[in-house]
């Protein structure tokens, strides 16, 4: 069984959960869930409880790193992040998470674009469910994919937390602002 240690977060977006493996960040969620979104956890009030094989530690101590970077990104001292992460899923999850990461800070993409970043330029409503089931909110900035049409649209932590982000980053014209 693999140990994943956790944290918790205060953010001025709201809270967030962290996990991490030995090899780097699993997971970083918003504590409200919508309904159907995925999470590594089974109820976020059931920190210890075992799914899919892992067992959880809270262990803030080892958690630092992660939680120091996402402070100083919440402070607008930090547009990349250095931490190792560890990314699980399909392959066309992680080509489509691989192009995300590739988004500059203060610039946002298209669903469109980021198909045929992957190669796939008819499969924006894939890359779409892609950044559904992104597993580290904010690290992995699907905030930064917008609507062809420059609105804002889907986000797992509520477009105002989106806008927010993006505000954060400076991301935000007068198209997006609407």
């Amino acid at each position: 069984m693999e140990t994943l240690h956790t944290t918790n977060m205060d953010s001025a977006i709201g809270p967030l959960f962290l996990a991490a493996s030995s090899h780097g960040l699993v997971a970083l969620e918003f504590d409200a869930r919508l309904p159907g979104q995925q999470s590594i956890r089974p109820n976020p009030r059931h920190l210890r409880e075992e799914q899919e094989g892992f067992r959880f530690e809270d262990s803030a101590r080892r958690m630092r790193p992660y939680f120091t970077e996402l402070e100083e990104y919440f402070a607008g001292r930090r547009r990349e992040f250095t931490f190792p992460l560890d990314l699980r899923g399909t392959d066309f999850q992680l080509a489509c998470w691989r192009a995300l990461l590739a988004i500059p800070y203060g610039e946002t993409r298209s669903y469109a674009d980021i198909a045929r970043a992957v190669g796939k330029p008819n499969a924006f409503r894939a890359v779409g469910m892609a950044n559904n089931r992104n597993p580290m909110a904010i690290v992995v900035p699907c905030h930064r994919v917008i609507a062809s049409d420059g609105t804002l649209c889907g986000y797992g932590g509520g477009l105002d937390v989106k806008r927010k982000l993006l505000e954060l980053e400076g991301a935000l014209s007068g198209t997006l602002a609407a």
